[in-house]
């Protein structure tokens, strides 16, 4: 989604409707090559005068909000001219209501969006309005408490509002000290169901905010916009169409040099750099074809050539077959050799085993090692393999099983250890000495020494070993390819 520009015209068209229309051209013509990086909307403002301002205060010279108002009062047919060119120069429409009959009025005149004044922001007779229109509803926070904020939110989300935070500073301008960018890091921690963004009071030449407002991750933005004439001079903090187009050339830079909130892909010539700054794998003594390379074979030195295997490829998920000889003191290249990379789906199989435990409600202790048993390798986990956290091993020894769904544990049996089984989730079938018998949640199974024994789950299941000492020597697997398979065990200790 492109970030969002929002032009405030307020009541800077002057009450000249003829003028309001030339400052929404010239907007549009600032716009000009900016619309593959941004989306533009224009916003009116809306108040039903004869109602807004009480009657013992109309026609006041004295006060500077009703003068304002009053001398810049447009017709209804004067505000749908407005909206019409808003459309018709390709800007959406947005206004900012401050009455109920003003709410009535946007959804006449088909206007997109409503925008929540600060001022108004905890107006609850108006927002009850604006929550009956449908309509997506963006809402600036200006003086606001947290309080205040989370009640707002929860307000409009409770009614499924599409709802969007804008930070916003209440000062006309609002110096550089004051404009507290930071806020926008809070609201998107805070209320990460809306979309947050920065309405901008500061010097209209200031570009600097815009670019911070953009690193913090606001994605919309909106601006006070003014069309100077010797008639209509610009105030202290809206932007003519000169500078409307450096403040977005200032945020399509701080687009680009912030890039992608996703992990960003690098290019070729920084992974060229990078690749020529490794160590690479260098043979140490000459290697058959056919041989499976372990770590006594090779030595890891700098430099390396290219298309060579680095250190960086070289981990215990790793698994190197020469396809071809390869001479003592080569480099050691990737044609060469078949690679086979695990950490993908050693990942997987924890994210599976973390989701039973959950699922099964299972307390494990803090900091315990994961041990992961592929007897065939772990391209077969899913078939065959069960998951292990030891959390004791003295005179006596306790453990967790965790048997993934559609897994089965091969047979094996122990001469040294008898081991007790507490099912504490899901399914389990058994065969002890070839005698099948099933379990389930509560169940406890005893295996006496000697006793050969396979597991098997349909659906998945978490199961408590208790036991004797248990020793690495003391696991004899009927299959004997099991045993000749020296990566069978994987084991994580950072893995909670």
């Amino acid at each position: 989604m492109k970030p969002l520009f929002v032009f405030e015209m307020a009541n800077n068209h002057m009450g000249d409707v003829d003028h309001g229309v030339r400052t929404i051209r010239a907007i549009r013509e600032a716009c000009e090559g900016f619309d593959d990086c941004f989306d533009f909307a224009f916003k009116l403002q809306y108040r039903d005068l004869d109602t807004f301002i009480h009657a013992s205060m109309r026609g006041r010279d004295d006060v500077k909000y009703i003068k304002r108002f009053e001398e810049t009062r447009l017709s209804d047919e004067a505000f749908r001219t407005l909206v019409a060119e808003m459309e018709t120069q390709g800007f959406r429409t947005v206004c900012t209501p401050f009455d109920e009959r003003s709410v009535d009025r946007i959804d006449a005149h088909g206007i997109d969006t409503i925008k929540i004044a600060s001022c108004s922001f905890t107006d609850w007779p108006l927002l009850e309005r604006i929550a009956r229109a449908d309509k997506p509803v963006i809402a600036s926070t200006a003086g606001s408490t947290l309080e205040e904020i989370d009640n707002v939110v929860s307000f409009f989300l409770h009614r499924g509002k599409d709802l969007t935070l804008m930070h916003c500073v209440a000062e006309y301008p609002t110096p550089d000290e004051a404009l507290q960018v930071n806020q926008i890091g809070l609201l998107r921690e805070r209320y990460p169901d809306c979309r947050i963004g920065y309405s901008t009071h500061e010097s209209p030449d200031n570009t600097v905010a815009v670019m911070l407002a953009m690193a913090k991750g606001a994605t919309v933005f909106e601006k006070h916009v003014v069309l100077p004439t010797e008639r209509y001079p610009a105030n202290a903090y809206s932007a003519d169409p000169r500078q409307i187009r450096d403040w977005l050339a200032a945020a399509r830079r701080a687009l680009q040099i912030c890039g992608s909130s996703e992990r960003y892909v690098p290019s070729a010539a920084e992974r060229a750099s990078l690749t020529s700054l490794r160590r690479g794998v260098f043979a140490l003594r000459a290697i058959p074809a056919g041989a499976e390379i372990d770590d006594s074979m090779i030595e890891i030195a700098f430099p390396p050539s290219e298309g060579q295997l680095t250190a960086n490829d070289w981990s215990k998920y790793s698994r190197f077959v020469a396809r071809e000889a390869i001479p003592a003191g080569g480099p050691v290249m990737h044609a060469a050799v078949e690679e086979q990379h695990l950490r993908g789906k050693v990942l997987q199989a924890v994210t599976a085993v973390k989701a039973l435990l959950k699922a099964g409600n299972i307390v494990v202790p803090g900091k315990s090692d994961l041990e992961i048993s592929h007897h065939y390798g772990m391209e077969r986990f899913s078939e065959f393999g069960l998951t292990m956290v030891t959390v004791v091993n003295r005179e006596y020894c306790k453990k967790l099983l965790v048997m993934l769904p559609g897994q089965t544990h091969p047979e094996q049996y122990h001469e040294q250890k008898e081991e007790t089984f507490v099912v504490l989730h899901g399914d389990l079938t058994l065969w002890l000495d070839n005698e099948q018998q099933r379990a389930k949640a509560g169940d406890v199974i005893t295996v006496n020494r000697g006793v050969r024994h396979k597991f098997h789950t349909e659906g998945g299941a978490v199961f408590e070993e208790i036991s004797s000492t248990h020793y690495k020597d003391d696991s004899f697997y009927t299959d004997p390819a099991i045993a000749q398979n020296p990566r069978r065990k994987t084991w994580l200790t950072y893995w909670m």
